[in-house]
């Protein structure tokens, strides 16, 4: 009789700690869907992103203003670019995920609300409403459509370039070619601590074609109508 008795109260105990892990894990589970309920629900102020552009007006507002490091090339127009997208690259700069030491600097002093606040003033910057959409770029002769098919990248930033599948994905179309040249190396560029991108479907895309046809195809995308932007701040006209 003792024997079964400890038995019993062997179960007993089991069961009472498998209802603890139970109980752990759903708390667990709740806290990580509010979390991230919380996270969603961040909405940007265009207003309040104007007041907070002070530190990305200082290269993205003046027209033809060009960095120096990894090597020169004009900042990338983001007046016009989706909102997602911006918010996605600059958390991207936070983590470290995109390795540029300046940018990194500045994204690591914004909280969520202050990207989503500029996000949502750069996409809406120079917009003009009921403007019509851009073309497909499917009138692509020769060697750069040949590098257009190669990196298929009709299907994740649309047939124009400019209308991405996923809101996390930029609209190309008329980048600073020599931008989207160095972006475009990054991706390929491995065990560097400055330099890189870590996204696995465009290092596995950039990987494919030579530097020479990675600068030919950055060319033709940025000869490409657009709905990007330089906007100046009214100190920088």
């Amino acid at each position: 009789m003792p024997e079964v008795n400890l038995y019993q109260s062997h179960l007993d105990c089991l069961r009472k700690m498998n209802k603890l892990l139970l109980s752990v894990s759903l708390a667990l589970v709740a806290f990580v869907t509010v979390m991230s309920a919380s996270a969603q629900e961040i909405k940007g102020d265009a207003k309040a992103g104007e007041k907070k552009n002070a530190m990305c007006a200082g290269c993205h507002s003046i027209i033809g203003y060009q960095a120096s490091f990894p090597e020169i090339h004009k900042v990338p127009k983001i007046a016009g670019q989706g909102a997602k997208y911006i918010t996605s690259a600059l958390n991207a700069y936070k983590k470290g995920d995109r390795k540029h030491p300046s940018m990194r600097g500045i994204a690591e002093s914004l909280s969520d609300q202050d990207i989503a606040d500029l996000a949502a003033y750069f996409s809406t910057l120079g917009v003009t409403e009921g403007a019509a959409p851009l073309p497909a770029v499917a009138a692509a002769t020769g060697k750069a459509a040949e590098l257009v098919a190669k990196g298929n990248c009709t299907s994740c930033h649309g047939p124009s370039l400019s209308a991405p599948i996923d809101p996390t994905y930029p609209k190309i179309a008329g980048q600073h070619s020599d931008y989207v040249y160095v972006a475009l190396k990054a991706y390929k560029t491995e065990g560097n601590p400055q330099i890189g991108r870590g996204n696995a479907i465009m290092g596995g895309i950039a990987k494919q074609f030579s530097i020479a046809e990675l600068k030919e195809l950055a060319g033709y995308v940025g000869g490409l109508q657009s709905e990007l932007k330089t906007v100046p701040e009214n100190r920088f006209r």
